[in-house]
């Protein structure tokens, strides 16, 4: 008896130390997902259509980390409470977890889509139509979660629908595990295609693609190793605990593995942040803390211009000057600035007639 009580609290232990990991790891999430939110969203030298899809993605991820500490919240800190009463909510919360997650394999499915559309099937196409990527990414992970609903409430109604000892899961882990493998098979394709090219031209062009096609592929296997894992949990005491740490580490941290990927680890990224911070240290170095810097025309339409050509010559590359030609252009204006004979109306009319 004494044995028993003991491993109770054991068990115990090990779960609230798993709650409290759940909860860091969806909460460094959200965080860092919202911060890669702003980012993509307040540079508009980074919007094109896969950052789009990017920002898709971290949306699903933080939803998903949202209901679950919630759903967590409601469920393992008002275990007792919870258990007894069996609300309707924690069912809905329930659902709701694995629609979000499921939202998460599509949209990274979608990547993988994307990705291989462009490179592969329409090379000479121009953009994509994203509205059937909205569909896949936001609309069918709907119809597994109402299908676990409807299983759940007629096969296996337990308290919350806690309880994992189902095969009911499987309604949810099946469209996943497939989402990954048409992704692996999709992204493994575009390496074969890229490989080729790089040997045969050693285009920069397809060096970029290959820097996108591998952040895609390094997730694949950190985001689905607990759906390939998942049937083979182990039965000892120990070993099953170790099994629970890894696989709670992976399905928490998603959303921090994301960011750290797509968005902290994207050379694009870094540059339009050190360039805006370069921007902000000069002007702060000029005009002094605690005073607004002044803004003038010429820093305004030189950044609206180099905004617009960082976004039209990704799908225009060969129309452009070289950038060497720009920072020339910017350096005579700038230098034409001082001078008496110069109003910031005339600089104004230069920079439009050398609109790139």
């Amino acid at each position: 008896m004494v044995h028993w009580c003991l491993q109770q609290r054991a068990r115990a232990q090990f779960a609230i130390s798993l709650y409290y990991l759940a909860m860091v790891g969806h909460g460094l999430s959200i965080v860092s997902l919202i911060i890669c939110l702003i980012i993509f969203s307040y540079f508009k030298s980074l919007s094109c259509q896969r950052i789009s899809l990017h920002k898709n993605m971290f949306m699903s991820f933080i939803l998903n980390s949202i209901v679950t500490i919630m759903w967590l919240s409601l469920t393992v800190a008002n275990n007792q409470a919870i258990t007894a009463s069996n609300p309707v909510s924690c069912k809905v919360l329930a659902v709701l977890t694995q629609y979000t997650s499921t939202s998460n394999y599509f949209w990274m499915l979608c990547e993988g889509i994307y990705l291989h559309t462009l490179i592969i099937v329409a090379v000479f196409v121009g953009e994509q139509q994203l509205f059937w990527y909205y569909v896949l990414g936001w609309g069918f992970p709907v119809v597994p979660a109402i299908v676990y609903a409807v299983a759940r409430g007629m096969l296996y109604n337990d308290k919350c629908w806690i309880s994992s000892h189902t095969q009911l899961l499987y309604i949810i882990h099946g469209p996943i595990q497939a989402a990954l493998l048409v992704n692996l098979f999709f992204l493994l394709n575009i390496v074969r295609v890229l490989i080729t090219k790089l040997k045969e031209t050693h285009c920069a062009e397809s060096t970029a693609y290959m820097k996108a096609v591998r952040a895609t592929l390094i997730l694949i296997p950190l985001l689905g190793v607990q759906f390939i894992l998942f049937p083979w949990r182990p039965e000892g005491r120990i070993s099953r605990a170790i099994y629970d740490f890894f696989v709670n580490i992976f399905s928490h941290f998603q959303g921090l593995l994301v960011a750290v990927i797509f968005c902290f680890c994207n050379g694009e990224a870094q540059t339009a942040v050190r360039r805006k911070w370069a921007q902000w240290r000069s002007a702060w170095g000029k005009t002094g803390w605690g005073v607004t810097p002044m803004t003038n025309n010429y820093h305004t339409n030189s950044s609206i211009t180099e905004s617009s050509r960082g976004t039209l010559s990704l799908e225009h590359p060969d129309h452009f000057p070289p950038l060497s030609l720009v920072h020339r252009r910017s350096t005579i204006e700038h230098e034409n600035k001082g001078s008496p004979t110069h109003s910031n109306g005339d600089v104004c009319n230069k920079l439009q007639t050398t609109t790139i």
